[in-house]
C-alpha cells in the first residue's frame, strides 16, 4: 500500500480532559504516512471517536508537504473540534520524530 519511501511517524498530545478522547484512549494521537523523498503527507489517521473526524483530519493533511507553515493555520481557522489544540500539538510532535526519522536514515 505504501512504497519504501515512506516513514510511519505519530505523534501524541494530551487532549482535555472533558473530551471523549481523552475518555477513550486517555491521549490523542496524530498518524502520517509520509513520502521522504518529497517529504509529502502520503496519509494520515487521529484517534477520533468520530468516522467524520478522521476523514476530515486527513483532508488537512493528505498531499501537503511537512514543511506547509499553513497546516497549524488551517487547523485553528477550519478544525473547530475541543481536541484543536492537541491536534497541533500532536502534529509538531510528528513534525520532531519525522525529523529525527529522516535524519537517522541518511547516516
Amino acid at each position: 500500500m505504501y512504497n519504501q519511501h515512506t516513514i510511519y511517524v505519530i505523534g501524541d498530545a494530551k487532549a482535555s480532559q472533558n473530551n471523549p478522547i481523552t475518555k477513550k484512549f486517555s491521549q490523542f494521537f496524530l498518524a502520517l504516512v509520509i513520502d521522504y523523498d518529497n517529504d509529502e503527507i502520503v496519509d494520515s489517521e487521529c484517534s477520533a471517536t468520530v468516522g467524520l473526524t478522521n476523514r476530515f483530519v486527513h483532508s488537512l493533511f493528505a498531499g501537503r508537504k511537512m514543511d506547509d507553515s499553513m497546516i497549524e493555520q488551517d487547523i485553528r481557522q477550519r478544525y473547530h473540534g475541543a481536541s484543536q489544540k492537541a491536534l497541533i500539538v500532536a502534529f509538531h510532535d510528528a513534525k520532531n520524530k519525522y525529523v529525527q526519522a529522516k535524519a537517522a536514515l541518511s547516516t
